[in-house]
């Protein structure tokens, strides 16, 4: 019979083992590979994949948000499991609108995380019970998770995000130009551009815009 295969990523190597013992548990079920950073993340599913991610929102290099759109991208029928300390009303519209299709928070992760999966794997929501206080609240506002959400920040794309928590995490233009292939030209206008669309009028603004919205872990 076929293993069901997850890949666990999440910055702390701690975390990792106490979710890897949770999910060994069962049977039939196997931990296929573990990563540090949302990049890395992407890359092992695109190579693994794996029947289900539980991927930590805020990760370096890339963070869960954007891993899990590249991840959905290349692998639609991958199921993802947010695994996060947050727990707002944006951020659950962020996460579902990226593909996700379940969300716990990290205290109910214990009691939660096997159900979780399990329901993941028969391709159907699961979100513990704050999350789901969250859902059921914006459903009573007659708004499905995202069709008002706040235009004024101006949404980034996909690789403006990428280069906004890559520049917030300390890495230069030069840096940041290596790791996505483009030139310190083009970062420098991506820089720009991205200034431009928040309003922001220095670094320091941008650092503050990325914690805000979950680009970056404050």
């Amino acid at each position: 019979m076929k293993k069901t295969r997850i890949l666990l990523a999440d910055d702390h190597a701690v975390v990792r083992g106490g979710i890897r013992i949770l999910v060994e548990s069962e049977w039939g079920w196997e931990v296929c590979g573990e990563a540090a950073n949302g990049r890395e993340a992407v890359s092992l599913a695109e190579k693994l994949q794996p029947d289900v991610v539980v991927l930590d929102i805020g990760m370096p290099e890339l963070n869960g948000l954007d891993a899990t759109r590249q991840i959905k991208r290349a692998l639609p029928d991958t199921e993802i499991l947010i695994f996060s300390s947050h727990e707002s009303e944006q951020l659950v519209r962020d996460v579902f609108e990226a593909g996700a299709r379940g969300y716990l928070l990290k205290n109910d992760a214990p009691q939660h995380i096997v159900a979780a999966i399990k329901s993941l794997l028969l391709h159907q929501p699961y979100f513990s019970g704050r999350i789901a206080e969250i859902v059921f609240s914006t459903y009573l506002k007659a708004d499905p998770l995202g069709t008002n959400c706040d235009a004024t920040a101006g949404r980034l794309s996909e690789r403006e995000r990428e280069i906004v928590q890559q520049l917030c995490e300390g890495a230069t233009n030069k840096e940041v130009g290596a790791k996505l292939g483009i030139s310190v030209k083009t970062i420098e206008t991506h820089r720009k551009n991205i200034m431009g669309k928040l309003g922001l009028k220095s670094f320091s603004e941008m650092v503050v815009y990325a914690i805000r919205n979950r680009i970056i872990e404050g």
